[in-house]
């Protein structure tokens, strides 16, 4: 199977730089908008001809980009139903197609990388990350790795970025650099393009026991957050992302033309699955707070009480309105937490 991607966060983050580079780099690739996207324009639409009034298929980015990758930005800005479709091509491969009286199976043999934003533009720390990742769980859990991509103010790497935007249009249309970028690319599409072809790598036995107690505890962990926030996790942990281990090992293996994945191939496919995915579905307000169903609770109340004593238009200071609802009772820290999430 092909390894799909999502990228996902605040927008000036170079998401769209990132899908454009591996446009250029990877032997075959399709670059798409989802705002431009239609369920038929991602797998296979039915035409009629017109001069011989017959039906034909023709085929959508998916199945052009069979054998490579198809690149789709402003992911989050396509229809549900567009989404929808891509269902099967992401898991199985394949676009099955019943129309017009044509029945077939075509291949889809592609990796997606996709870039999103989310719904409120910016990835907001004050939300759950069931608020800031507003896609379904069964697209969700057909992306091997998730990256969350936040655009932290760093003096250092604000001036390390602006340095090289600035260098970047100083030398636009310098000859001499523009080839040897060019040669760098087309390199490394011949070393990718050689790996896939000729290198086909399967897991050792002891990197199929260690792949077997990692996931056996992440789903564990996964199980137990749930209990503790009496919530589903925004990003279910089920077979789909052993299978995506399990690809991510086979292509580090591919990367070094091992003909065997080793454990140390599943330590960093492992490590780049918590970094991405794991790190995803614990982001925001329930990775800060760490809540359990009974803070939950208790600040609901707390929200309750705040609202009944905070009348339209009044004015309070916080320290105030914190002073009096301990004296009813409630937790300081509980207190706080609540005017944090109001």
């Amino acid at each position: 199977g092909d390894i799909n991607v999502l990228l996902l966060g605040d927008p000036s983050t170079a998401k769209s730089q990132f899908l454009k580079f591996v446009e250029k780099t990877a032997p075959v690739a399709v670059y798409t908008s989802g705002k431009g996207s239609s369920a038929a324009g991602l797998t296979a639409s039915v035409i009629r001809d017109n001069s011989s009034r017959e039906f034909y298929l023709e085929g959508g980015a998916m199945v052009l980009a069979d054998g490579g990758v198809v690149c789709i930005d402003e992911f989050d800005k396509m229809r549900v139903e567009d989404r929808v479709a891509i269902h099967e091509a992401m898991e199985q491969q394949t676009i099955s197609i019943a129309k017009a009286g044509i029945t077939t199976v075509l291949n889809s043999r592609t990796s997606v990388l996709a870039a999103a934003n989310p719904p409120s533009g910016r990835y907001d720390d004050l939300k759950t990350a069931q608020d800031n990742i507003d896609l379904q769980t069964t697209i969700l859990s057909r992306f091997d790795l998730i990256f969350i991509v936040k655009d932290i103010r760093m003096y250092n790497q604000d001036k390390l970025i602006a340095s090289h935007i600035i260098k970047v249009h100083a030398s636009a249309g310098a000859i001499s650099k523009e080839s040897d970028s060019m040669e760098g690319e087309n390199w490394l599409k011949r070393y990718i393009e050689y790996c896939r072809v000729h290198c086909k790598p399967r897991l050792s036995d002891s990197a199929a026991s260690m792949l077997q107690s990692n996931y056996v505890r992440i789903r564990q962990q996964m199980r137990q957050q749930a209990n503790e926030s009496g919530e589903a996790a925004a990003i279910p942990i089920t077979v789909r992302q052993l299978e995506a281990i399990i690809r991510l090992s086979e292509s580090l293996a591919k990367m070094r033309l091992s003909p065997v994945s080793t454990e140390e191939h599943v330590t960093e496919a492992l490590r780049l699955f918590h970094v991405s995915t794991m790190d995803a579905a614990r982001s925001g307000l329930n990775e800060q707070m760490n809540l359990t169903a009974e803070m939950r609770n208790e600040i609901k109340q707390a929200e309750t009480q705040i609202k009944r004593r905070m009348g339209i238009g009044s004015h309070i200071s916080e320290r105030r309105l914190i002073d009096d609802l301990t004296r009813m009772g409630t937790n300081e820290s509980i207190v706080r937490r609540a005017l944090l999430i109001m």
